[in-house]
């Protein structure tokens, strides 16, 4: 048996009105799903992308068709690093400033590929990467 790859992660947001604006509105995700004050949930190619309110979801239970959802949240910033082309680097350099993003940091990586650093508004590290920072068999599709 082996995992075949990542179906969903989540960031912590309490401003999830913030939060759409900018993974939606920025980033180009599709909204799917969303429950004011609680969550809002994008298409992200293959995946899914869950930004969940913490003061809601880490204290409160879920059920769906009578199966409880274990509570879930945490505190503080996390990171989700989206793959992207190196040809639209400069294309992304350019729209996060007009979207007055700053880039807060770029690496060009030893093994190759790039990374571009931001936060959202929440706070959470968002990591703009070419998929050859880990390696050759790795590539955006």
């Amino acid at each position: 048996m082996l995992i075949s790859g990542i179906l969903e992660t989540c960031l912590y947001a309490t401003d999830l009105v913030a939060a759409e604006r900018f993974y939606a509105h920025v980033l180009g995700l599709d909204v799917v799903g969303r429950e004011d004050g609680r969550h809002v949930f994008f298409r992200c190619g293959n995946g899914m992308l869950l930004i969940f309110n913490p003061n809601r979801t880490s204290m409160e239970l879920s059920f769906i068709g009578g199966a409880k959802i274990p509570s879930h949240g945490a505190l503080g910033p996390g990171h989700v690093a989206f793959a992207i082309m190196e040809r639209d680097l400069d294309a992304w350099r350019e729209k996060l400033a007009q979207a007055g993003i700053e880039i807060e940091s770029e690496v060009a990586w030893p093994q190759g590929g790039r990374s571009l650093y931001l936060r959202d508004p929440a706070g959470n590290s968002v990591e703009l990467a070419t998929p050859q920072i880990w390696g050759s068999a790795f590539r955006a599709s």
